[in-house]
């Protein structure tokens, strides 16, 4: 992968986005259920035979010091298909998910091992340049994070940090991220207001849009819909079906109504807790189509979390 656009979430020299820092979210550590203290045995799940293997994940684990939050995830990610992370609070979904665009980079002391390879590339080898791969990768974050600037200065944004100076050129980009994210018609008379005016649900399409707007190839989701009302979720909901002809979609989520209505495959996550250090380590205990996993889960475990038993 070359350098060819810088990260389109990166903060600008002047008048920086409201945006959090790039850091490692961690999820609680309490969670509604125990299981074995003994580690599993490594299962691995492989993309389903149909369709292009975007990401081949093997024996990846994240460390925050020698702290090992997750551990040897396998699993096979198909292109054009939207992913749902699932599992209860403090079981790595949000961890993994940002290991594919390299976010794990910015956090002092975070450390991951194994291979997540993009298209046979092993996004963590020494040639790669982590820039690309979010460029490449987008992420969309829990909170709407627009910047201060206006509708059409957020979405032109990573463009011109691409190199894109022509006018006509941006217009033509800015309608089109608009469009795809079914924004367009809202904002088309007032692109030059600022983006802190727009609802909530608004300011999440709009950030789906700013990251459309250096044409990624895959679209990382955090709970997108979790600070909003379930009108403003509906229309996410919708786009994300829309939009995933051109993109592959990952998303973590604590709806299970959601991960069943949005996604084409399941990841579930749980803990095993280490009793000696009082430790909870993240592990992927299945990973099917989603009809499946909601109608005949292959682990007990995992009907007991999509049935409402535990979590």
């Amino acid at each position: 992968m070359s350098p060819a656009h810088p990260d389109q979430s990166a903060h600008p020299p002047e008048d920086p986005p409201v945006s959090p820092e790039p850091t490692v979210v961690s999820e609680p550590a309490h969670v509604d259920e125990v299981t074995e203290t003994a580690p599993a045995p490594v299962v691995t799940h492989p993309a389903p035979k149909s369709g292009t293997t975007v990401f081949d994940v093997q024996d990846l684990s994240v460390l925050y010091g020698s702290f090992r939050a997750v551990r040897d995830v396998n699993l096979g990610i198909n292109r054009n298909e939207v992913t749902a992370f699932i599992g209860p609070s403090g079981c790595g979904k949000t961890t993994v998910l940002r290991s594919f665009n390299r976010m794990h980079d910015l956090t002092e002391g975070a450390k991951v091992e194994g291979a997540i390879r993009f298209h046979g590339v092993d996004l963590y080898g020494a040639d790669v340049d982590p820039v690309d791969v979010r460029r490449r990768i987008g992420m969309v974050f829990q909170k709407p994070n627009p910047f201060p600037k206006s509708i059409f200065d957020n979405v032109a944004y990573g463009p011109r940090l691409g190199g894109v100076r022509k006018k006509d050129e941006l217009e033509e980009i800015v309608e089109r991220s608009l469009r795809q994210a079914a924004l367009w018609d809202e904002v088309k008379d007032r692109l030059k207001k600022s983006a802190l005016g727009m609802s909530g649900g608004q300011q999440q399409r709009l950030c789906i849009a700013r990251t459309i707007a250096v044409d990624p190839e895959v679209i990382l989701m955090d709970e997108p819909c979790s600070a909003l009302d379930p009108i403003a979720t509906g229309r996410i909901e919708d786009l994300m079906d829309e939009i995933k002809k051109q993109f592959t979609i990952l998303i973590v989520t604590h709806n299970m109504q959601q991960a069943a209505r949005v996604s084409d495959r399941c990841a579930f996550f749980t803990t095993e807790v280490n009793e000696s250090s009082d430790t909870r380590t993240g592990v992927l205990v299945e990973y099917d189509a989603t009809e499946k996993m909601f109608s005949n889960p292959t682990d007990e475990r995992t009907e007991n979390y999509v049935t409402g038993r535990f979590g």
